[in-house]
């Protein structure tokens, strides 16, 4: 028989409520960032860097100043520490950001035996692998309609403690109303439980403007499955309710058969808007659906 759990509120943070900081996170909830760290370093070869000077506001480098350029661009500190000039040169900043949104509402919680982690956790640490090894390849990465895209180095603390902060979240089975820019990448990662024609329309919403974008469904190998057999009862994580639904081996064939529907329809969704589709099963390693999509990325903006 296998056995099923579901995790509630609190542990579908990433951290706890009262964290203060970057650092008061990363100390309470070291597992998942460490995760996120340890599969963003199996990517470090994925995604070729772009990072080079240009207009823009974050600090890049100092350079030695070049006879001809303007005096006012000259770094008199930090020349005063040497015996040439230098220049405070700022990042190379395109008008290309990445968005991500994870989903934390109720159905995240569930998970199986079968698997190695629990959707939320899973999606959690593939979100915050991907934003880690998208900044080390040089693109901006915010959480979408809660954060400005960033380049930060320390990006999975932030974005960390502002999903803790974000208890709203933990109710939002879509990503909240957003228009990122025409260049933009968007990626939702969810089990996509949802209704299609939400789903549908939420993505139209935030690819109004031209922005491309990634489903990324998350999935208990026992949600594709259904190898139930016996008395059961089937719990609505989402809004508590309860059904009897007597011999479970019953059910079987007509629950693969919706799942497979509703998989065509949100295939068909992410079609209709040029958008792309991973499913990721959580008894696999996050490294490979964090892979795809820093591959996906790439390809797009090549």
């Amino acid at each position: 028989m296998v056995a099923t759990r579901a995790l509630g509120a609190e542990a579908r943070n990433p951290g706890r409520h009262e964290s203060e900081s970057a650092a008061s996170l990363a100390e309470r909830m070291p597992r998942l960032i460490l995760e996120s760290r340890r599969v963003s370093s199996l990517l470090a070869h994925g995604l070729h860097g772009r990072r080079r000077a240009g207009p823009g506001e974050s600090f890049w480098q100092f350079r030695p100043f070049v006879t001809g350029e303007a005096a006012a661009r000259i770094d008199w500190r930090r020349s005063a520490r040497d015996d040439r000039l230098y220049v405070r040169e700022r990042e190379w900043e395109a008008a290309h950001n990445i968005w991500l949104w994870i989903d934390r509402s109720a159905s995240m919680g569930f998970s199986s035996d079968l698997a190695t982690a629990p959707k939320i956790e899973r999606a959690l640490v593939l979100g915050l692998a991907l934003a880690d090894a998208f900044v080390e390849g040089g693109e901006r990465v915010g959480l979408l309609g809660l954060t400005r895209a960033t380049a930060a180095r320390n990006i999975v603390e932030r974005l960390a403690q502002a999903l803790v902060a974000d208890e709203a979240g933990l109710t939002q089975d879509l990503p909240p109303r957003a228009e990122p820019g025409r260049f933009d990448e968007a990626i939702l990662v969810s089990d996509f439980l949802t209704p299609p024609e939400r789903v549908g329309a939420a993505v139209r919403d935030i690819a109004g403007r031209g922005s491309r974008g990634h489903l990324v469904v998350v999935v208990d190998p026992i949600e594709e499955t259904f190898p139930f057999a016996g008395q059961a009862v089937l719990h609505d994580l989402e809004s508590g309710l309860a059904l009897d639904i007597g011999e479970a081996a019953i059910w079987g064939a007509a629950y693969r058969e919706r799942i497979a529907a509703h998989r065509a329809a949100l295939t068909e969704i992410a079609r209709a808007q040029g958008w792309t589709f991973t499913l990721h099963r959580t008894d696999r390693p996050a490294s490979e659906a964090a892979l795809r999509l820093m591959t996906l990325v790439a390809a797009r903006g090549a």
